[in-house]
């Protein structure tokens, strides 16, 4: 249990109230035994706690620990001659031809071991910390036989091991399926077996898939979505990317915790989000870096009241970024969101895309998971494109 500590003088950023101007500057914050026990006026400060160390923040900017609810973090190999052929107007097809696209990651991720992943991936998550991350989604889905899914999920696992971060794990054995292999064989002999093995070796928090012409059908995904049920695993899925599959609605069907890209999703799909309370998980990265031109649903989203989180879908293929301080900025310039709305995307909302209620806002009996900014106003995190200073993270109330 860590000794109770009070910071003063902070402006806490919003991330429930709906006014991005309504934070408070001369705020109080408790924390104690790794959870929040106070906020509010430093006058109303519990006498339990009128002898705690103080630490003034001196006006900086205070938010809840942020949270990257959608990431490919544990991979190997580079696909940056990808990039340039796209660059030079080459398709799809031309760059599979020439050994890229995604089996190129499979391929090099098959012949990394442990260690090799293990490596890389600490070096990817220590650059999404120094951004003020602390809770962090990582997916398996480059393997696709059952010994590299396994070895993602062990790695992903292995992370909160060495780094002071919360990670939640999720299984996409479902992103594609091998060459030499039809999708639903795929499922029988590969993709569910390896499901059932991650289950039984408690390496997984969720399940994800990919519906998509060029992934698996609504009804591949409901095999996928049925098997997770009888193991007790909350669902999401990449989904509406690149057409409209009615992807969302199978996610909501299934209660997802959250339906992810959804550049193509039709208005029946975010009913069926709001009725079924699942989040969806915005991706600039990917719009950006794809060069897409069709846009989320956002004031359909908005009018419905689905909660949009935003990720850094971090992956070597469509979004080679470590920054959500970055893709903050890019929810507002490229989608139209606010800064408020941002913040809550990578905090109160991406908690609940991961089925998370203990973090994400600034109450009491709340993780007492924090970032201290080097700015005074919560609009500059958003503002910045990415440079927003931080000055110190608190994790499960210990400074970091």
């Amino acid at each position: 249990m860590s000794d109770p500590v009070v910071l003063t003088d902070c402006c806490l950023a919003p991330t429930v109230s709906a006014s991005s101007a309504s934070y408070a500057q001369k705020e109080t914050l408790a924390f104690e035994g790794g959870v929040i026990v106070f906020v509010g006026e430093e006058a109303s400060l519990p006498r339990d706690y009128a002898q705690a160390p103080r630490r003034s923040v001196e006006g900086r900017v205070v938010t809840p620990g942020l949270i990257d609810c959608h990431t490919h973090l544990v991979y190997a190999g580079s696909r940056a001659r990808e990039f340039e052929m796209r660059l030079t107007g080459a398709s799809y097809e031309e760059i599979m031809r020439a050994g890229g696209g995604i089996f190129s990651t499979v391929e090099a991720t098959r012949a990394a071991g442990e260690d090799e992943l293990l490596e890389s991936a600490l070096s990817r998550l220590d650059r999404l910390m120094a951004g003020g991350v602390t809770t962090v989604e990582v997916k398996s889905g480059y393997g696709l036989d059952i010994e590299t899914e396994l070895r993602m999920l062990r790695v992903a696992r292995a992370l909160e091991v060495h780094r002071k971060v919360t990670v939640r794990t999720t299984f996409l054995g479902a992103h594609a399926f091998p060459k030499d292999m039809t999708a639903d064989d795929y499922l029988t002999h590969i993709c569910l077996p390896a499901l059932d093995q991650a289950a039984n070796e408690g390496l997984v928090d969720a399940v994800d898939g990919f519906c998509e012409t060029v992934g698996f059908s609504r009804k591949q995904i409901g095999r996928v979505f049925d098997r997770a049920k009888a193991l007790d695993l909350p669902v999401k899925l990449h989904a509406e990317q690149m057409s409209d599959q009615k992807g969302a609605m199978l996610a909501a069907n299934h209660r997802a915790l959250s339906a992810d890209h959804l550049e193509y999703l039709c208005a029946d799909g975010v009913a069926a989000m709001a009725e079924a309370g699942t989040v969806a998980v915005l991706l600039p990265g990917a719009f950006y870096a794809l060069g897409e031109t069709q846009l989320p649903p956002i004031q359909t989203l908005r009018d419905a009241g689905v909660p949009m989180a935003l990720a850094t879908d971090c992956n070597p293929g469509s979004s080679p970024t470590t920054s959500l301080l970055l893709i903050m900025n890019m929810g507002a310039v490229l989608f139209g969101l606010t800064p408020q709305e941002c913040l809550k995307g990578v905090t109160v909302n991406a908690a609940r895309a991961l089925g998370l209620k203990d973090r994400g806002t600034f109450e009491v009996g709340m993780r007492a998971d924090i970032a201290i900014w080097d700015v005074t106003d919560p609009a500059e995190l958003t503002y910045r494109m990415g440079d927003a200073p931080l000055k110190q993270r608190v994790f499960g109330g210990e400074l970091c």
